[in-house]
């Protein structure tokens, strides 16, 4: 089986009843562009060319496709050393088709390919319906982490 960046490279994942599938892929800068500025990361698309390229220097990239279109309806991707921390760099689906499982159908999927390295780590708006969102597939905010707490620092540029 191919690899990429260090993952198995799996057949495309259907979700027939759903109407889109999940990808293993990295789109190109035109579809990048349009679906970071469809949920407003702004800060990504200033610069196309530092997001295509920080997209293609991925871990893991995941998209989900229409079934009936192909068109890009989200994405996931990783940072990692492959072993021992796997980064959740980006989680985004188009708001058109957001609340309909693609979400969480990349992270299940992310989560599946990463689950032998040791962390799997992630930063997210501090919502309510986030905390709900990751809290659904069994992820601690680090200060809830027992037995020993933890802590996370930060520098954004």
């Amino acid at each position: 089986m191919p690899l990429r960046k260090g993952i198995p490279l799996r057949a495309v994942r259907q979700n027939r009843q759903m109407g889109f599938s999940i990808r293993d892929e990295c789109p190109g800068r035109a579809e990048l562009v349009a679906l970071y500025e469809s949920v407003g990361w702004s800060a990504y698309t200033a610069a196309p060319e530092r997001l295509e390229q920080a997209v293609a220097g991925s871990h893991l990239v995941l998209c989900a496709r229409d079934e009936d279109n192909g068109n890009l309806l989200g994405l996931a991707r990783t940072i990692s050393d492959g072993q021992t921390i796997a980064y959740l760099q980006d989680l985004l689906v188009a708001p058109g088709h957001q609340r309909r499982g693609i979400g969480g159908a990349l992270l299940d999927e992310v989560l599946d390919r990463t689950h032998e390295i040791r962390q799997f780590v992630l930063l997210t708006d501090a919502e309510p319906a986030q905390r709900a969102f990751y809290e659904s597939r069994r992820l601690v905010e680090t200060h809830d982490a027992r037995p020993n707490e933890l802590r996370a620092f930060v520098r954004l540029a």
